[in-house]
């Protein structure tokens, strides 16, 4: 039942060989890849405008030239990330440049930092979509938090129905939000310019400065606005993903994502200043403002509402195909959990799309979807991932010693300059809002990965035989086992694990552990009936513990055992038909089986016995 449940669910087992059909052509990598990036102008100028607006009217000023900072920082990330889809076609993106490049340390720092920006991708743009329909839908403002988790885990199920699936479902909504945004944004301008239709705003603005213009204002509405710059990464963290020739393809998209990105947001910035679009706190968002200004209260005003609302829901799908690729390869050098690496019944990397989605739901959660809040953390992580690539960038041409590589090697450098200036930027003037946690967050998962490492590294060389001569490995070697059958008292499932036992070894030993003594003295009677030669240890335990003493002796009869002696543990667990049934029943041979094997004198194996209608019936009589 659970099995044809999960196939209508996640869809029918794809075998390996089908791995070749789970990859993007460029229309659906561009989808998926662009949502992230795209989506981020639906709040992007609206950050910008919520630290400006305290100048008064000449916030709309200085919001032209924060854009223009902004694409001029996306015009030289776009050559640098195409530089690095041409020099790493195995995907991995920073990480892997800083890795190769700048040491392990600076791969990790890379790496976390995109981790960090993942995870706040499906948290961000979860949250910023439930903003598109609360700001139409006011009533539903209370349930936001429960709307986001459902979208969360409506995102998670459609990602672990594979790549091909999961871009199809998604493509539609991408290109409905693009064309609506470019029809929006060219009808606005032709209804502002051609029909000289200027609409009030719908709320007034400061017309007295609150604050004085400062080098220090501007640089924290740069940082702000610097959220519309996140997802321009994932396409070099997944090359592998696109079809063949996949270079070619990922370079493609990333074009074609840059070039969206600098109209859509460019578009949105002069129309926010025409319409005079004013950043509400919980209230209609600036694009919401915008459309309404442009189509009234039309079918177009809810179009723009909702295809914004659908692609900060699927800009949450970019983390989605990166996190998991990133932590594959992050997982393959040994620096992350091996179930990080191994693809589902669909084919997806089904452990970090299923992580990905737990730890955004915590995030949502403790800061109850309240997207201003979580945008400071945002852009941090993935700014210090673009500035660690830049620079392993640098020193790949510059070793690479290739034709041309000076010309490449400035290129990156200067990305490397301006990426790093925009860090400390976003760093100090997002510190106290929030950006201090990710510092701290960074470390510390790095100091994870590197102990991650070394316990496989560890494991790696206790497990090693390059030391050993296989010639000289006995493998005909025999061991006489001891054999010990906890029992609790005599039933049909004890006495099969007796049998068995007796079937491999002579040396059996029932051990008991009671705390009751009338019960003990019940299984030593019912034990003299049995016609048997089998030794049955019987203790009380005055103290009512059970396994601890269990153990106890365990661990004796294996230290009195000799050389070539091995300590046989069979545990007699009965399994029942109902799954259900499962939780009522206390699993103390989990615990016994957890703790022995830490033992290496003792075999630990379970006897199952698989209760039978006839044995339900008979109880009941």
């Amino acid at each position: 039942m659970s099995k044809k449940f999960s196939d209508v669910l996640l869809g029918e087992p794809l075998a390996n060989e089908q791995g070749s059909h789970e990859k993007y052509n460029i229309p659906f990598g561009l989808a998926i890849m662009a949502s992230d990036a795209i989506s981020s102008v639906a709040y992007a100028a609206q950050e910008i405008l919520f630290v400006l607006i305290v100048l008064g009217p000449l916030a709309y000023q200085w919001l032209t030239w924060t854009s223009f900072m902004i694409i001029g920082l996306l015009i030289i990330l776009t050559i640098s990330y195409i530089q690095i889809i041409r020099a790493y076609p195995q995907g991995g993106g920073a990480y892997k440049v800083a890795k190769e490049n700048l040491g392990t340390r600076a791969g990790l720092a890379a790496g976390a930092g995109l981790i960090i920006s993942y995870i706040l991708t499906v948290a961000v743009s979860a949250s910023a979509g439930a903003d598109a329909i609360t700001s139409a839908f006011t009533n539903l403002t209370r349930y936001k938090v429960i709307f986001v988790l459902i979208i969360i885990i409506v995102l998670t199920i459609l990602n672990l129905r594979g790549i091909s699936e999961s871009s199809k479902i998604f493509a539609i909504p991408t290109y409905i939000f693009i064309f609506s945004m470019i029809f929006m944004i060219l009808y606005g301008l032709f209804k502002y310019f051609v029909l000289n239709i200027h609409p009030k705003p719908m709320y007034s603005i400061p017309t007295k400065a609150a604050e004085s213009l400062s080098i220090v204002l501007i640089l924290r509405a740069f940082s702000s606005g610097c959220s519309a710059l996140t997802g321009v990464e994932a396409v070099s963290n997944s090359v592998p993903n696109f079809e063949e020739p996949s270079q070619k393809s990922a370079k493609t998209v990333m074009i074609l994502l840059a070039a969206l990105i600098f109209f859509i947001f460019g578009g949105t910035s002069v129309l926010a200043i025409f319409y005079t679009a004013v950043p509400i706190a919980n209230g209609p968002t600036v694009v919401s403002q915008i459309a309404f200004g442009i189509f009234n209260k039309g079918i177009m005003y809810y179009i723009i509402q909702f295809s914004t609302a659908v692609i900060l829901l699927m800009a949450c799908n970019t983390a989605y195909t990166g996190f998991p690729m990133l932590m594959y390869i992050v997982g393959k050098d040994g620096f992350a959990p091996r179930q990080f690496t191994i693809r589902g019944k669909r084919l997806s990397f089904s452990f970090g799309i299923v992580a990905l989605s737990f730890i955004a739901c915590v995030l949502v959660i403790v800061f109850k979807a309240d997207t201003h809040r979580l945008i400071p953390l945002y852009a941090i992580g993935v700014f210090i991932s673009f500035t660690l690539g830049q620079f392993g960038m640098v020193n790949h041409w510059r070793k690479e010693g290739e034709q041309g590589w000076v010309k490449r090697a400035i290129i990156n450098g200067v990305g490397a300059l301006v990426t790093l200036i925009t860090t400390i930027i976003i760093l100090v003037e997002k510190f106290s809002e929030g950006a201090f946690i990710v510092a701290i967050l960074i470390p510390i998962i790095i100091l994870i990965q590197v102990k991650i490492k070394n316990h496989y590294d560890k494991v790696a060389c206790s497990l090693s035989i390059s030391q050993l001569n296989l010639k000289k490995v006995d493998l005909r070697r025999k061991y006489t086992h001891i054999v010990v059958v906890p029992i609790a008292s005599l039933n049909k499932a004890t006495i099969g694990a007796l049998q068995y036992a007796q079937s491999i070894s002579d040396n059996v030993i029932a051990l008991n552990i009671s705390t009751d003594m009338e019960a003990m003295e019940k299984l030593k009677n019912r034990w003299n009936e049995l016609d048997t030669d089998i030794l049955l240890v019987a203790k009380y335990s005055p103290f009512r513990a059970v396994v601890t003493p269990l153990l106890k002796y365990i661990v004796q009869i294996s230290d009195a055992a000799g050389e070539n002696e091995k300590v046989t543990v069979i545990v007699p667990e009965f399994v029942t038909h109902e799954h259900w049934g499962e939780v009522l029943h206390n699993h103390t041979s989990f615990f016994i089986r957890e703790t022995l094997l830490r033992n290496n004198n003792i075999i630990v194996s379970t006897f199952p016995y698989h209760l039978a209608d006839e044995d339900v019936c008979e109880s009941k009589k």
